[in-house]
């Protein structure tokens, strides 16, 4: 947090706070180096920052990759939480079950051209698939 191009540490703690408790980031402190933190955190932190923008589309990409099954699941419910909140989400993924699991809408791209858009209904894994290899 700046007042005229100078940080405000107070604001600044008590924004890493809010985003730590919010995402349950798991920290010894608001003062941990990000690199001391598991790949998981790691992708919450990054996701706070982004979040403290209050931005009003959010695009991700690959969110997950690399995490473990814990942190991915936490991730799955924010992105869920964050557009029941009117949140757009743009998310790319390469993993199908993750993409079932998060999206209202599906867009399959290949060769930089768009072969398919589906429905949550309408979408499984055969129909994406299919609309990927075309």
């Amino acid at each position: 947090m700046s007042k005229r191009g100078v940080i405000v540490k107070k604001k600044e703690r008590a924004l890493a706070k809010k985003y730590i408790e919010g995402l349950r980031i798991k920290t010894d402190s608001d003062l941990q180096l990000i690199k001391n933190l598991s790949g998981g955190n790691q992708q919450k932190v990054i996701l706070g920052k982004w979040l403290a923008t209050n931005p009003k589309i959010l695009i991700l990409d690959e969110p997950t990759r690399g995490i473990d099954v814990n942190a991915k699941s936490e991730i799955h419910k924010l992105i869920n939480q964050l557009a029941s909140q009117g949140m757009s989400v743009i998310m790319v993924s390469s993993e199908l079950p993750e993409i079932l699991a998060v999206s209202h809408r599906i867009l399959v791209l290949s060769s930089g051209h768009l072969t398919g858009e589906f429905s949550i209904n309408e979408a499984n894994e055969q129909n994406i698939l299919k609309a990927a290899i075309v």
